[in-house]
């Protein structure tokens, strides 16, 4: 499929928008808050609809957006989408929503002065730039400077000792400032201390594991009622622990009231949202409450509650495209507890001794075994899109699934997690 944008394009390129599929990485504020997501694109594993140019990426994901709702992807967040010099000077910019996107001026666009022409007239328009990838003060840094909001520097590729001065002098001018390919915790710590204002890397989607946390009373309680399921305990059982905790069960109230669980009149008591749910069912969601505890501590919509929010639900739906549904509950026990680790702040063997899961489940989260691991390597791959590489394709072809079918189970997965970490 091909299509072209109302007007056409400065280059004359039919822009394809089939077959590709998208990652998103959080951006992060001061506070560790998500507030946002870089749209990141990537060809397809097989087939012609391989794109030259960022061009082409661009103009697909926001022919998608135009038809299925950016909501879908960034949910309340901000999108930010790269932008080169044919997506600058093209007429694709129609489908953008101006409030809830920044474009990404990519290091590699020249500013010539039809470029920065080009530049003002979107921004009369309503339209938000930052500058991507800074690693210097460079002739085309300092005329792009003041058409911008958000300057970005790269953190993998500045000279350490050139960050202060950078930043200094990019503050001076007005700018925001956003640290980009943070790793470490010393990094984000040296930029916070800089005054930077956002932050996006992969520390902030998988944090490193750091020693002495605790769990709160209330993920106590989480952890043992999920024991009592493992084990199949009976109803009497499960209500009597719900009720033993205030907060547990106010939030578990909440939660099965949701428009992601869907009932269809209104859930007032722990026996009815049992009788809904359904084990598997409640299982998942109390899962989902231990990512929402460090929210409710107020510190936020946390970057690792949607991830792992995505990451089951997109397991699960991955597998119920090629199994029964048994399989694709057990896909999403592996999406969301992937990250639990991280989120206790202990190895996932310890954890596990804790938590009572079935061999398959443990098989894929240790050593990523068996299917459900396999499941789990394409989805990491997924999150890591810029550096997975041929593997990422491999598995993608693998899996039996095209393009197409890809991008709809991520927009799926989106917008369930976006619901999800909402009313979390």
């Amino acid at each position: 499929m091909t299509a072209h944008t109302a007007g056409g394009t400065a280059s004359g390129i039919p822009l394809r928008v089939r077959e590709f599929f998208l990652a998103r990485q959080p951006i992060l504020d001061r506070s560790q808050t998500l507030v946002a997501y870089e749209l990141l694109f990537r060809n397809a594993p097989a087939g012609p609809a391989s794109f030259a140019s960022d061009l082409c990426a661009t103009a697909a994901v926001i022919a998608h957006a135009s038809q299925l709702g950016l909501e879908k992807v960034v949910g309340q967040a901000i999108g930010y989408l790269n932008a080169d010099a044919d997506v600058l000077m093209s007429d694709i910019f129609q489908f953008l929503p101006r409030e809830k996107m920044v474009l990404e001026i990519v290091e590699s666009t020249r500013a010539t002065p039809e470029i920065l022409d080009r530049i003002r007239g979107l921004r009369q328009e309503g339209f938000r730039f930052a500058l991507d990838d800074v690693i210097s003060d460079s002739e085309d840094v300092r005329l792009f400077l003041p058409h911008v909001d958000i300057v970005k520097l790269d953190l993998r590729d500045l000279p350490p000792p050139a960050l202060p001065g950078l930043s200094a002098q990019f503050r001076q001018a007005g700018k925001k400032l956003l640290a980009e390919k943070v790793e470490t915790r010393e990094q984000y710590e040296l930029c916070l201390g800089l005054g930077f204002d956002f932050f996006q890397g992969y520390y902030f989607a998988r944090p490193v594991i750091l020693s002495g946390k605790k769990l709160s009373p209330s993920q106590l309680a989480i952890m043992n009622l999920m024991s009592l399921i493992g084990r199949d305990a009976d109803n009497g059982e499960v209500e009597a622990a719900i009720k033993n905790d205030v907060a547990l069960c106010f939030n578990l109230l909440r939660l099965v009231n949701t428009p992601a669980v869907g009932a269809r009149r209104r859930i007032e008591s722990i026996a009815q949202a049992l009788l809904m749910l359904g084990r598997s069912q409640l299982q998942r969601w109390l899962q989902i409450m231990l990512y929402a505890e460090p929210c409710k501590q107020g510190h936020g919509m946390t970057p690792l509650l949607a991830l792992a929010a995505t990451r089951g639900k997109l397991l699960e739906l991955i597998a119920a495209k090629e199994a029964d549904r048994g399989s694709a509950d057990i896909a999403f026990t592996v999406g969301i507890m992937s990250l639990m680790d991280t989120l206790f702040g202990m190895p996932m063997p310890e954890l596990l001794e804790q938590v009572c899961v079935v061999d398959a489940v443990s098989d894929a989260l240790l050593h990523r075994r068996g299917r459900f691991g396999e499941m789990l390597k394409l989805v990491e791959g997924l999150e890591r899109v810029e550096e997975a590489g041929d593997a990422l394709d491999e598995m993608i072809v693998r899996f039996r699934l095209s393009g197409d079918d890809l991008n709809e189970l991520q927009l799926c997965a989106f917008e369930w997690s976006e619901l999800v970490t909402r009313h979390a």
